[in-house]
């Protein structure tokens, strides 16, 4: 039998992000994707011009036809928007919960454009978080999750640990913001990890936060270690980093078509 990966976030018509990316993302590792859409946007590769949210009601629906009828072994969220959003996608997963849940916490896009209202972040960090497996946020959302400024490497230390002590079992601060080498910190509620690479040259791309929690997501699904999910995921991602095509006048996509393994 396939192993079940879910994405629940938002709609990117252009595929480089949202849904779209994350269900490239999971047949690249072979598990099977499933969906559940909180928003539709009108966006491309260099700014997110209008959304639509769906109702939260349609939300909890998607959630009980999934989860009820499929053996869910990992899921992310990604784009959540509302407060109202957060609280069905929390209390759904609270009643059937799944073995592991990646939340990556989609605040601002690419172009700057704010994805989450204020009032959504209080209810993430109540409600959400603490059955996280693991909250894959970038110095922004880091920030923005803590409320202390994430400049640096300390920083990005004690935002990990502040994000285990409202409930995830484990927070991955991405650093790629950071001038220099890219490195993101990982802590386990025990032990901090600096993970290093290289910087890829170029257009910026876009995203590349949602190919890096989808993979960890994939890679739990498959039955993966966190540490050993985490490893993969971030290969995969600067595979897909260096070989992304020259598509858009703005953000370049990843190539989600690269195998995780560099096969």
């Amino acid at each position: 039998m396939p192993r079940v990966a879910l994405t629940i976030a938002g709609s990117d018509p252009g595929g480089a992000a949202g849904i779209q990316a994350d269900l490239k993302t999971f047949h690249a590792f072979a598990v099977y994707g499933a969906s559940v859409v909180t928003a539709l946007t009108a966006q491309d590769t260099m700014a997110v011009h209008a959304i639509v949210d769906v109702e939260p009601s349609f939300v909890g629906a998607q959630l009980d036809a999934v989860l009820g009828d499929l053996p869910v072994a990992a899921a992310k969220t990604g784009m959540l928007g509302r407060a109202a959003v957060v609280e069905i996608v929390s209390g759904r997963l609270a009643a059937h919960p799944v073995p592991h849940l990646v939340v990556d916490p989609v605040l601002i896009a690419t172009g700057g454009q704010p994805l989450t209202e204020r009032a959504a972040l209080e209810v993430l960090r109540r409600m959400l978080l603490p059955l996280a497996t693991l909250v894959t946020p970038n110095l922004l959302e880091a920030a923005a999750l803590t409320g202390r400024s994430v400049r640096d490497l300390a920083d990005m230390h004690d935002a990990a640990r502040a994000l285990v002590d409202l409930g995830a079992r484990a927070a991955l601060v991405t650093g790629g913001h950071l001038a220099g080498p890219p490195v993101d910190v990982l802590f386990d509620g025990a032990v901090f990890q600096e993970l290093d690479g290289p910087r890829i040259g170029g257009p910026s791309a876009h995203g590349t936060g949602c190919a890096l929690s989808a993979a960890i997501t994939a890679g739990l699904a498959a039955g993966l270690s966190l540490a050993d999910a985490i490893a993969r995921a971030r290969r995969y991602v600067q595979r897909a980093l260096e070989s992304a095509p020259a598509l858009g006048r703005g953000h370049r996509p990843l190539n989600h078509l690269v195998s995780p393994d560099g096969r």
